[in-house]
């Protein structure tokens, strides 16, 4: 369980309580300097985001620290006036394993380090605030949804703090976006890259994954090219105007090859990702609603009229048992969706004090020998936070 600034929290089979796990048992939410050292300065926690992986382990995002007064954020800190790696080096995953009483951790330091990327010789750091995880265990991939783009990583990789980010030791590749030009302002003073907040996240039972973040969606065909990262790279991030693969679910007032100014644009502010066994995705948005997505192929749209008629769908999670799909909403209740039939689990169900937090994740264990679901609440200011589960029909 994703605690934020309290930590990471475990709860075991036959007990009650969770344990809780801080940078003091082992969690590492800042990477290395190039000689394998720690940055200066007081470390930051804060854990955003889990998912599962093989038997005993999990895969941990963090966010980055937040920045001082004057200093730039961690998305740009690494190429601002003042670079402090406290901040550039912070945030990022961890692999962390049960290991007798306590654990191990394997960090994921997410950047390229010097002469990896050609165009930026000197490294490049823009991944910090890992939103969202996703597990593949068909080719041992984990999937790392970012604040800027999204990022593979080898779910067997075993650390190396010296490696300075090259590609033979980082257990990762970092990083891909379908991003697309816009405009900075209403008066097209300037043009940049519009790409942000990767919470979209879902395997494909064959390793191919889909990606989603605030401004556009792609079918990432990673396994599908043989784990050629940078073949899949170059379809999503193909040119302006080539959008057979970089997918705005929720259209612009102007489509490519045409920049949008901020008012053209309606953004998708997608929150999650569930593929599907007919090979389409569903994909909620914080404010949107519902789409359900073919490549290519819109199949329809969806808003709760009962739950949140203001469409600020924040979770989805397939069904292992029968494929149905449960969608959490930003402020209370879910439901799940099985063909035609739409089942809403409201205060009327869970009572009224879960019904005013935030459903921020919806997990799916067969670990025990049958289904569970497991519905992540957010806590807010008069209510903590709190795990559902549900292991009915």
């Amino acid at each position: 369980m994703a605690g934020g600034e309290e930590g990471l929290f475990l709860l075991q089979p036959g007990t009650s309580t969770f344990r809780r796990f801080t940078m003091a048992d082992g969690l590492h939410p800042y990477g290395y300097l190039p000689d394998g050292g720690v940055p200066p300065g007081q470390n930051y926690l804060k854990v955003l985001s889990v998912a599962g992986g093989p038997p005993g382990t999990v895969f941990v995002g963090y966010a980055g620290k937040p920045p001082a007064a004057g200093q730039v954020d961690c998305d740009g800190n690494w190429d601002g006036p003042n670079p402090d790696p406290n901040i550039f080096k912070s945030g990022d995953a961890d692999k962390v394993a049960l290991q007798g009483n306590g654990i191990s951790v394997v960090h994921y330091d997410i950047f390229s380090g010097p002469n990896v990327v050609p165009a930026e010789p000197r490294g490049r750091e823009k991944l910090c605030h890992i939103l969202r995880i996703a597990y593949s265990p068909s080719n041992h991939s984990i999937w790392f949804g970012g604040n800027h783009g999204f990022a593979w990583g080898d779910a067997n990789y075993a650390g190396d703090p010296t490696c300075n980010g090259q590609r033979s030791c980082s257990g990762l590749i970092e990083h891909a976006h379908p991003a697309f030009n816009c405009w900075s302002d209403e008066s097209r003073s300037h043009v940049y890259y519009c790409t942000d907040a990767y919470y979209g996240m879902s395997v494909l039972p064959n390793g191919d994954v889909w990606a989603a973040g605030a401004n556009r969606s792609t079918l990432f065909r990673y396994a599908t090219y043989g784990g050629d990262f940078f073949r899949a790279q170059a379809e999503t991030e193909a040119p302006e105007g080539d959008t057979r693969d970089r997918f705005d679910i929720w259209p612009d007032l102007v489509s490519e090859p045409n920049y949008p100014t901020p008012s053209e644009r309606v953004d998708d502010n997608v929150s999650d990702m569930a593929a599907m066994p007919d090979g389409s995705v569903w994909i909620s948005s914080f404010n949107r609603g519902l789409a359900n997505y073919r490549p290519g192929e819109l199949l329809e749209y969806r808003v709760d009229r009962v739950v949140d008629p203001s469409g600020n769908a924040s979770a989805l999670e397939r069904d292992p048992s029968d494929g149905s799909l449960w969608i959490g909403y930003r402020w209370g209740g879910f439901a799940r969706l099985n063909g035609n039939s739409y089942q809403a689990y409201d205060y009327r169900v869970l009572g009224p004090d879960l019904m005013v937090s935030h459903i921020s994740d919806i997990s799916s264990d067969t670990s025990q020998g049958h289904r569970r679901i497991l519905v992540g609440f957010s806590g807010t200011a008069n209510t903590p936070g709190a795990i559902g589960v549900y292991d009915g029909n």
